[in-house]
């Protein structure tokens, strides 16, 4: 009988389906990272593996399986937390899933523009502390997207989702920068290819949703801050890396910008006395752009189905093909 490790609990409807399979399942089942040391002794002799963005898929782990060990599938989009070449060697095959994030980081990416724009941390603050007194006609505003223009960053599918949803609030332009002009996908949207610094100078808002790369490393520093509107709304759920956090620090303490929301940071979690958690204009979330039941689900799904085709010597239907 097949051996499978799973190395966290799925979503309801996935975790079932995982239960009525005909394979040993042998399962992490508390709701934190599988630790390094229990994960090195329980994949000995394991056939297939899914695991999640926390754990470190590489050749030390790779050798604890065994040569019998058929695939490997996250959790996750993103897979900088696995050897590519460690599992190429062995011939074993990477499962992922691609292509399911979008709408949710979408949705959440607004939430964020908007709650930034809107200053509802501050808000919250000040319902919570008794600060909310009698009307007053300028205090707690912020900005609406009426007749602005929004910068995206990396305009791919989530990128492309974004600007469709902020321009059903009121965005009159669309500029973007990227690798390269998206004709098709700038038509989509009415967007206009343009210079990093030009989106900088033109946007109120601008959203991050590319990849984290070397060319996009630590891209927002203080130099870049310093070229936007001080009234802009900066917003970032695609990688922490992308952001040089003690500029962004300096630039919301000094007003180069209004405001920021992030989901991403560096570390993850972020440490409680960290100043991007104390400034009132910046909203931080802890990484959840896919949290929602429909898209954990789904993801959770891809995996079993990458690992019952494995399972079966068949071609992994979810499949990094770098």
């Amino acid at each position: 009988m097949p051996k499978v490790l799973v190395t966290r609990i799925l979503p309801p409807h996935a975790q079932a389906r995982l239960e009525s399979q005909s394979f040993e399942l042998i399962q992490w089942k508390q709701d934190s990272a599988m630790p390094r040391k229990e994960l090195l002794g329980q994949i000995k002799g394991v056939d297939a593996l899914i695991c999640l963005l926390t754990d470190r898929i590489d050749d030390e782990l790779l050798d604890a399986a065994g040569p019998q060990l058929k695939l490997v599938a996250t959790m996750s989009v993103g897979y900088d937390h696995v050897d590519v070449s460690a599992l190429k060697k062995r011939r074993i095959p990477l499962g992922y899933t691609p292509d399911v994030l979008t709408d949710a980081t979408a949705d959440l990416t607004v939430l964020l523009t908007m709650g930034a724009a809107r200053r509802m941390k501050e808000g919250i603050i000040a319902a919570e502390k008794g600060e909310w007194r009698e009307w007053r006609p300028t205090w707690l505003c912020g900005s609406q997207f009426s007749n602005k223009t929004l910068g995206v960053v990396g305009l791919g599918r989530i990128g492309e989702a974004v600007a469709h949803r902020l321009k059903a609030f009121g965005i009159s332009k669309v500029v973007y920068w990227g690798r390269s002009e998206k004709v098709e996908t700038g038509k989509r949207v009415g967007g206009e290819f343009v210079s990093f610094d030009r989106l900088l100078a033109e946007s109120d808002y601008v959203t991050v949703c590319c990849a984290l790369t070397k060319d996009t490393k630590e891209l927002f520093d203080y130099n870049a801050f310093s070229k936007m509107k001080k009234s802009a709304i900066f917003v970032n759920t695609a990688r922490g890396g992308i952001v040089q956090q003690d500029d962004l620090v300096r630039a919301l303490e000094e007003g180069l910008i209004a405001g920021a929301g992030l989901d991403v940071t560096t570390p993850e979690p972020l440490p409680l006395d960290n100043k991007l958690l104390k400034l009132p204009n910046c909203i931080v979330l802890p990484h959840i752009a896919s949290a929602t039941n429909e898209t954990r689900e789904r993801m959770a799904d891809m995996c079993v189905e990458n690992v019952l085709a494995g399972l079966s010597n068949q071609a992994l239907p979810f499949s990094v093909t770098e």
